[in-house]
């Protein structure tokens, strides 16, 4: 299965192979996020880094926000292919070709910091194995903060489980799907860059976001209202680059890249002020026009807490293979 899928032509990756093969030193590393995101203005710097230490020669350049046209959802198959040299991955957008991955760390089910920072040794190591066996080398990782997940609405406050099951939200993987449907609420998958657009025409009442980012995407233009419902930790980025390219590049530049992706990890591996963080996103949301409501009760919130743990034991028996022991792994880290 896993080389049927790496095999597939893809025309953008063709195309984009093509264009750039007239420069084989430069390398193009694909950011699926926006300009604005913090996220971004950390890869800037460790592609600074590397080209610093490379002596001038301009040998990482970042395209953030898609703009080479590479779904974040097929990374397993342009990225092996060299469509491009690098690219920032996450692992739950991968759940089509690679179930396993989706489902090592479901949003949700890990409510606090000092749970978070059990976890991350052992994902970061499930992330590692499971690269390589689809022919990826991970050689760097970006910490995702612990997000406060909200529900941001259009045209009226929703802050009870019961008053969402009347509204069409969008969310961002097949977990919250499954999760919301088991709630009753219709849920469906919106790539983040559709989404201002989605909500704007009424093709969703409401989108699942976390307001620290909310500025990035200018959600507070189309939606007035906004709730907290739950805490969300995030296994991290990783960056990746094909295996074969890898064990054929110059130490020089192996080493540059593993230094400036050491650095990266120690400054941005930090969730200390997470909370003051979003406390200071909810104010600037409000400052522009948002208006924040009462949180989800603590019945709710508990109530979508324990249907997502259900989920995610679900969700790793379907996928099969190396999910369950995955999880179990994940859930030994946490002490569960």
């Amino acid at each position: 299965m896993k080389r049927i899928i790496q095999t597939a032509a893809l025309s953008a990756a063709a195309f984009i192979s093509a264009i750039a093969a007239g420069n084989a030193e430069e390398w193009r590393f694909n950011n699926f996020l926006p300009e604005t995101r913090p996220e971004t203005a950390e890869l800037e710097r460790f592609v600074e880094e590397v080209n610093a230490a490379l002596e001038g020669e301009n040998k990482l350049k970042l395209y953030s926000g898609g703009s080479l046209g590479l779904p974040n959802t097929d990374t397993l198959r342009f990225l092996p292919k060299g469509a491009v040299e690098m690219s920032l991955i996450w692992a739950n957008y991968l759940g089509r070709d690679a179930p396993a991955l989706s489902s090592v760390v479901v949003q949700g089910t890990i409510g606090s910091i000092e749970e978070f920072e059990k976890a991350i040794p052992t994902v970061r190591e499930i992330y590692q194995e499971e690269f390589t066996d689809w022919g990826v080398t991970s050689v760097g990782y970006v910490p995702i903060p612990m997000l406060s997940v909200s529900v941001f609405c259009r045209d009226e406050p929703v802050r009870t489980i019961d008053a969402l099951k009347s509204k069409k939200l969008r969310v961002w993987a097949r977990d919250q799907v499954e999760t919301f449907t088991r709630l009753g609420v219709a849920a469906q998958i919106i790539p983040q860059e559709e989404m201002y657009v989605a909500l704007k025409t009424g093709v969703v009442d409401c989108a699942l976001y976390p307001a620290l980012y909310a500025h990035t995407v200018s959600l507070q233009e189309v939606a007035k209202y906004a709730s907290f419902l739950y805490p969300m930790a995030s296994g991290p980025y990783v960056i990746g680059v094909a295996t074969d390219k890898w064990d054929a590049t110059d130490d020089a530049t192996k080493a540059a890249i593993a230094t400036a992706a050491e650095a990266l990890w120690e400054r941005t591996n930090q969730y200390e002020d997470d909370f003051e963080r979003e406390l200071a996103a909810r104010e600037q949301l409000v400052a522009d026009g948002v208006t924040w409501g009462e949180d989800f009760s603590q019945e709710d919130r508990d109530l979508f807490v324990s249907n997502v743990t259900e989920i995610w034991a679900e969700l790793a028996e379907e996928a099969g293979g190396n999910a369950p022991a995955y999880r179990e792994r994940v859930l030994t880290a946490l002490g569960r």
